[in-house]
């Protein structure tokens, strides 16, 4: 775990840089095979994705991506959506076959615009608790409220630690395997270090910006969304409205999951996507 203070004095000299910013994006790289990327969600890393890992190492070429301003990649203004797509598309434009991309919460998001913006670049999308929109509006019910997301920006600034503890107790609410799930995530948080809050912020910004569904009938890639029937975040009706409005797309629900079912329900993840992925 980082020092105290560190994370702020990482923030600030990266904004002190201006045009100097890094703008590294931290990918770990195991196993062999078609390539697949993992990307997570909001505050998170990819080490979140470890117990996945060995199992996919055996088939894939499993990358496994920090996200712009998380975990050990840089800290990373970002503005955009499509400034965060760009950043990760980097790290993979001398692919030699179309990648499988596999993206939770906001990482799923990442990955359907990755899908959108460059489409010859990925074969096939696993979303995870995935939404084209994560918060409501008039024509669009299946999501938090504006205010519960911005309070969570707010709160970050008064009680930071409190509130990312509260984050995780929302993914993992009501799901059978609720109590596991939340302890894999504790304990994962802090593991590269404190998130920067100024990143966090910029990124919440981002995703309360983020309204993908004008551009879910143009994904060509073969897309499996899987969903938890209890996930308050980013509910199952959300998830169906994807798998219904992407053309090659299709829909698992796992019973008593909320969003996180690859940490509560593994065996019923394993079995919806390992055979979706395909053989090496």
């Amino acid at each position: 775990m980082s020092t105290p203070g560190r994370p702020e004095r990482e923030c600030r000299s990266a904004q002190r840089e201006g045009q100097r910013q890094r703008t590294d994006v931290h990918v770990e790289v195991s196993g062999r095979g078609p390539p697949l990327v993992l990307l997570h969600g909001w505050a998170m890393h990819g080490g979140l994705f470890a117990s996945l890992v060995p199992a996919l190492a055996q088939r894939y070429r499993v990358a496994v991506v920090d996200l712009p301003g998380h975990g050990r990649s840089a800290a990373a203004p970002l503005r955009s959506i499509d400034e965060a797509v760009q950043l990760i598309d980097a790290q993979f434009r001398d692919a030699a076959e179309p990648l499988r991309v596999l993206g939770w919460s906001m990482g799923g998001a990442l990955a359907l615009h990755w899908a959108r913006r460059e489409p010859a670049r990925i074969g096939r999308l696993v979303l995870v608790g995935s939404t084209p929109r994560f918060i409501t509006a008039p024509d669009w019910p299946h999501a938090m409220s504006p205010e519960t997301l911005q309070r969570f920006g707010d709160e970050l600034a008064i009680a930071y630690r409190l509130t990312l503890q509260r984050f995780l107790t929302l993914q993992v609410q009501g799901s059978d395997g609720g109590r596991a799930a939340l302890h894999a995530l504790r304990d994962a948080l802090f593991a590269r270090g404190e998130p920067c809050r100024e990143q966090l912020r910029d990124a919440l910004a981002m995703l309360q910006a983020i309204d993908l569904r004008d551009d879910l009938p143009h994904i060509d890639a073969r897309t499996l969304v899987v969903a938890g029937t209890r996930d308050a975040l980013t509910p199952a009706a959300a998830s169906a409205w994807i798998a219904a409005t992407i053309p090659d797309a299709r829909l698992v629900t796992i019973p008593g999951a909320a969003h996180a079912p690859f940490l509560s329900h593994r065996a019923e993840f394993d079995a919806a996507v390992l055979p979706f992925l395909g053989a090496p």
